[in-house]
């Protein structure tokens, strides 16, 4: 028996004798023997040591960001993360399972979404927020499904300069309720065309979603939009960072704030896992139709501050049909980084750090630009992401790049597949700087694209 499966000899035997077969081959009869794959081609067993040294070997392929300078972003950013982020979360007093099953028993970790709970309202200017969502996608999802749920209407506009994977999500949430997606279009600022969503909205509108910055990193007018959309609901999804120096969505009056939490001093970990915000106005009927969980405050019989679970109309909580949302639980250790990491660097330091990431991206834009090689594509302003065009061969530029330990930038080209409009040519290239790029930094990549 394989030193990894807990079942005895005997004990498999007889779990085989009560289905009515003799070996565990014939459980697998109705697959084709060709589609079996009998053994998995390991190599010979090592000692842990030299398994780690391997391990180790092989992990220094990727191209990382610990290793790399990084010019990437699209909804994954690269900050500096201040290293007592991680001393703290990794105390044995805060690091905790995700999600309380027993709720009240868990002091501490109520506490810890609560005032988790509290930054994101203070950080969006919204009301109320939950206790988070599973990313930034699913989040923005959930609320289009919330929009048709406290309407009662079936379209939701959507903008084209939302993430396109975030816009893929969205249709398929919205495939099984039959809610119609539809989406209208950015104009050459890359902002969207305020024309354009005002006749779309219709009698059947339940909301409009856009970004705040964009998908290029251009910053939406959400004053002029509010203003076309006052009947309906307008969701806003954001990169909590850009907060530190934009004005909050929730001056404008926008009713539901999402966003990845990716950026608030959680590591990129290749691509995941982090978690998604979800806020709302300070309204009692919206609430009601809220995904997710909350946490409130109350009093205990002694009148001891205490915290609980509410408003859970959860799949786990109550009969399905009624149900707000399948979400079921909430990414309590990615909140808690952000948690510890706004506790840390303050308002202040969001400032400073959003202030950072404006004015190095600037910076690389400006170098480029008098290259004579680079050419704005977009002319709204924009906060760390810009798209130019070039006349260089991107291959070679970022061949050279990557020989350099130099990740970046994206190819919109790549996109293509997803974007509803606007088609990419491969020389449309959208750069991220933030302020884990030094000066020294920019100017390397700038002299390697003048080389190629």
């Amino acid at each position: 028996m394989d030193p990894y499966i807990p079942n005895t000899e005997s004990e498999v035997e007889e779990m085989l004798k009560v289905v009515g077969i003799d070996s565990i081959d014939k459980l697998f009869s109705s697959l084709p023997q060709e589609k079996r794959v009998k053994s998995l081609g390991l190599p010979e067993s090592l000692d842990e040591f030299n398994v780690f040294l391997k391990l180790k070997k092989m992990a220094l392929k990727n191209a990382d960001a610990q290793h790399f300078t990084y010019f990437l972003g699209a909804g994954m950013y690269n900050h500096i993360i201040p290293s007592v982020v991680h001393q703290i979360v990794s105390r044995g007093d805060f690091y905790t399972a995700y999600t309380p099953y027993q709720a009240e028993v868990s002091q501490g970790s109520l506490q810890t979404m609560f005032e988790f709970q509290t930054m994101i309202c203070e950080l969006t200017g919204m009301g109320i927020s939950n206790a988070s969502m599973y990313d930034g996608a699913s989040a923005t999802a959930e609320a289009a499904l919330m929009a048709a749920r406290f309407k009662k209407k079936y379209k939701v506009l959507v903008s084209d300069a939302l993430h396109p994977e975030y816009i893929e999500t969205i249709k398929t949430y919205a495939s099984g309720p039959g809610i119609k997606i539809e989406t209208f279009r950015h104009n050459e600022s890359g902002a969207i065309s305020i024309e354009d969503l005002k006749s779309k909205i219709d009698e059947e509108t339940a909301g409009v979603i856009v970004q705040y910055p964009n998908f290029f990193g251009v910053i939406e007018d959400l004053e002029a939009i509010r203003e076309v959309s006052k009947d309906i609901l307008l969701i806003t999804v954001t990169n909590p960072i850009s907060l530190g120096v934009l004005e909050a969505p929730g001056f404008f009056g926008v009713d539901i704030v999402t966003g990845d939490g990716q950026p608030l001093g959680i590591p990129m970990n290749l691509g995941g896992p982090s978690f998604g915000i979800f806020a709302i106005r300070d309204d009692m009927k919206l609430v009601r139709t809220m995904p997710g969980r909350i946490i409130g405050e109350t009093v205990d019989v002694d009148g001891k501050r205490g915290f609980v679970m509410t408003l859970q109309a959860r799949e786990q909580h109550i009969r399905r049909e009624k149900a707000t949302s399948n979400i079921c639980s909430n990414h309590a250790l990615g909140t808690l980084y952000a948690s510890v990491y706004l506790s840390l660097i303050g308002p202040k330091g969001l400032k400073e750090i959003g202030e950072l990431n404006v004015a190095k991206s600037h910076y690389l834009l400006e170098k480029l630009e008098k290259t004579g090689h680079f050419e704005r594509k977009f002319s709204g302003e924009f906060f760390n992401e810009f798209v130019v065009k070039t006349d260089i061969n991107v291959s070679k530029f970022q061949e050279r790049l990557l020989k350099a330990n130099i990740i970046g930038p994206i190819e919109l080209g790549k996109f293509n597949n997803l974007f509803s409009r606007e088609r990419f040519s491969d020389s449309d290239l959208m750069f991220c700087v933030t302020e884990a790029n030094t000066t020294e930094e920019i100017d390397r990549l700038v002299s390697i694209a003048e080389a190629v």
